[in-house]
């Protein structure tokens, strides 16, 4: 009871830790579950592990093949919760340089590292390119703590963002087909029967995935299972998916659960969004146990047969040399540069379904008494820690090294995605700006994706918004909604990720009616809230430009437009293009240039020298 209590307590602080410190949670994981496991036999009285996850006679968690069934299952729902993120529409839009990385640098690092890892360690052809197989997923969990806090031009963070989200079930079914086709062939080689025992498992596995998803959208779509066994039905019944599958064809479940998660990812279910909570939410707990009972479960003399030249050798020739040729093949005739390609190259850690897998793998195969199947379980595990420990430590310094690293992040966020929103956004994005909306809104994420804007849904109460490394190069913050508390909190929770160069809102009504109390992140001027922005882009859905030739002649503008309430200015466009957000304190730009423009929503006006006059007057009167 103590051991399965500690290892619950101490995955959830490894998790806390990852957190706090930006790290990949497998990394703390992997980490403890050695500490308790094959290096406390160093220095324990008995010799004997801290925690000991197979009952030897003295002590463990599991007994028999209990440790082997509960990996299983684990598994199963960690790879099923990966074919739920696998979209066709992603696939298709993702870009030819993403699409590339998962198949032909895929190919790449299955052959290379297969070849690398045979004449290296001199293992069969079959492990060498199991081993391989389960190397080739990368693996947002791994990815996002690593680049979260790296500002990249979008690009850049696009193409890792989807290569590892897009590769982790598609490695993982590489691995399982390598594995499978090891298992038929023991005892009657690669024969008929043994390729007729293979084909069985890809049906089963594919017919059992194929027909227990659609049989699940049908039971949800028709409402036969209600909403608070929502959750526990679909997870019994992946549960059952893998069981029944296993049963027809031995070692087809794995296979089976990521056929199902991926094609009830692409199915439009009404609470698939709630489903992939969960089953992100169990994930963590399942991977938290895991990984330390895994690592525990590694013997000592499993550390020791990586005590060699050979480890360094494989290591490297996967790293430094199978990586990049991937990445420069894949991106070939892109538009990508080349410090682009060599970043690319050198961020590529490997995450929790490589080690979950492979520990699975591993030891069936030890079971059975495959030689050299000692070696699989401790080299994807070296290259795991390897990887993300290298990364971790060095892919700020790297960026700065090659020169992809912004020094100055110019992307604008916008909270809200309301006419007005999308107004400012379409501009923006014809002036050349980096600017994404978001909304918990549907429609409206929808009517911006029609006019060519990047924009998502999102809540932003949830964390998960500042896991987006596709927002890396935000550093405006522009929050634009009609709720003046959405706003503030906006503004309180997001100004540090992504307001670094100014962060503004839209004064509320108490604001507006009382000059003195302005905010300094007030937005646009203090007498323009959302309901003066939404009327006035009702009646002139416009954004004009009108050139100013000096600091007096801006503030007798200003000072129009706060006359007349179909006129609201937004931004100062300086003669280089260069664009500054007008604050509601907007009197206070002091360096106008000559050939600036004002910009404003509303209706078009003229500004003469007459007008400017009669406005300084007034003022002085």
């Amino acid at each position: 009871m103590v051991e399965l209590a500690g290892i619950i307590i101490l995955g959830i602080i490894a998790q806390w830790v990852a957190w706090r410190l930006k790290l990949p949670a497998i990394l703390p994981l992997i980490l403890i579950g050695l500490l308790v496991g094959p290096i406390a036999s160093l220095y324990t009285e008995d010799h004997l592990k801290l925690i000991e996850p197979i009952w030897n006679g003295e002590k463990g968690l599991f007994p028999g093949e209990g440790l082997y069934y509960f990996v299983s299952l684990a598994i199963s729902i960690i790879l099923f919760e990966g074919g739920l993120t696998l979209k066709r529409s992603e696939i298709a839009n993702v870009g030819p340089v993403i699409t590339k990385l998962i198949t032909i640098g895929s190919v790449v690092t299955f052959f290379g590292a297969g070849v690398a890892a045979h004449y290296i360690f001199e293992l069969s052809w079959q492990l060498s390119f199991l081993f391989s197989a389960l190397i080739i997923v990368t693996g947002p969990t791994v990815i996002t703590p690593i680049l979260r806090n790296i500002p990249l031009k979008k690009d850049i963070s696009t193409v890792l963002k989807w290569e590892g989200i897009l590769i982790d079930p598609i490695g993982a079914l590489v691995a399982v087909l390598v594995f499978e086709f090891i298992s038929v062939g023991e005892g009657s080689g690669y024969t008929q029967t043994a390729l007729i025992e293979f084909g069985k498992i890809i049906l089963f596995g594919t017919t059992f995935g194929f027909t227990f998803a659609h049989a699940l959208a049908f039971a949800i779509k028709r409402n036969f299972i209600p909403h608070y066994l929502m959750n526990v039905v679909s997870l019994s019944a992946v549960l059952l998916v893998f069981v029944e599958s296993d049963l027809f064809a031995h070692e087809s479940g794995l296979l089976a659960v990521v056929v199902m998660g991926m094609v009830l990812g692409n199915m439009n279910l009404p609470n698939l969004k709630e489903l992939l909570y969960f089953k992100e939410s169990l994930s963590v707990l399942l991977i938290s146990i895991l990984f330390i009972l895994l690592a525990a479960n590694i013997n000592i003399q499993d550390l020791e047969l990586l005590m060699s030249w050979n480890t360094v050798w494989l290591f490297a020739i996967v790293v430094f040399l199978v990586r990049p040729i991937g990445v420069f093949l894949s991106t070939q005739g892109s538009n990508l540069k080349l410090k682009e390609k060599l970043f690319i190259s050198w961020v590529g850690p490997r995450g929790i379904v490589a080690a979950g897998i492979a520990s699975l793998f591993g030891s069936k195969l030890l079971a059975k008494g495959e030689p050299g199947a000692e070696y699989i379980t401790p080299l994807v595990f070296m290259i795991v820690l390897g990887t993300v420990l290298l990364n971790a430590t060095t892919a700020r310094v790297f960026a700065r090294l090659v020169g992809v690293f912004l020094t100055k992040s110019e992307g604008i966020l916008i909270v809200g995605a309301s006419k007005v929103s999308r107004l400012i956004a379409s501009y923006l994005k014809k002036n050349k700006r980096h600017v994404v909306l978001i909304d918990s809104n549907q429609s409206n994420i929808d009517k911006a994706k029609k006019l060519g804007l990047e924009a998502f849904v999102a809540n932003i109460y949830s964390d998960t918004l500042v896991d987006n490394i596709e927002l890396n190069d935000m550093g405006y913050l522009m929050a634009l909604t009609g709720n003046s508390d959405i706003n503030k909190f906006a503004i309180d929770k997001f100004t540090a990720q992504f307001g670094e160069n100014g962060a503004f809102r839209l004064v509320d009504t108490d604001e507006m009616s009382n000059p003195d109390n302005n905010p300094k992140e007030g937005l646009f001027s203090h007498t323009d809230d959302f309901i003066k922005l939404t009327e006035t882009a009702r009646k002139n859905a416009t954004i004009h430009e009108v050139e100013i030739k000096d600091r007096e002649h801006y503030e007798a503008m200003i000072e129009l437009t706060k006359a007349d309430n179909d006129i609201i200015p937004i931004f100062l466009k300086e003669p280089d293009g260069d664009l500054t957000i007008i604050p509601s304190f907007s009197k206070e730009f002091t360096n106008i240039k000559e050939g600036s423009k004002l910009v404003y929503l509303g209706k078009e006006f003229t500004f003469t020298e007459e007008q400017q006059n009669k406005e300084l007057n007034s003022e002085i009167e």
